[in-house]
């Protein structure tokens, strides 16, 4: 064979062993990527449903406070002023 051809055979033989390396590392970082988009995906469901529960535990602590608003207040001591509380008798001092 000529020497152009035995280089170019070497130069597709690298170039293709080249390439399936970069496909290799390139679909284990997919894999990778993959797992992550999965966690991810998990991890938002997991705060999707933990917001869920807030929200109703919010609306319960609404209803509780509207609740406690309605109910009458009992009766308040009105403050008499000074001069018209009763006073005890004077003392008799020796």
């Amino acid at each position: 064979m000529s020497k152009p051809v035995l280089n170019c055979f070497m130069l597709l033989a690298l170039g293709i062993s080249l390439a399936s390396c970069r496909d290799s590392k390139t679909l284990e970082e997919n894999q990778q990527l993959k797992a992550h988009v999965l966690q991810l995906q998990k991890d938002a469901g997991d705060l999707g449903n933990r917001v869920d529960v807030l929200t109703k535990e919010n609306a319960d602590l609404n209803a509780q406070i509207e609740q406690l608003k309605k109910k009458p207040a009992g009766k308040k001591k009105t403050a008499k002023p000074k001069s018209l509380r009763k006073s005890s008798p004077p003392r008799n001092r020796p």
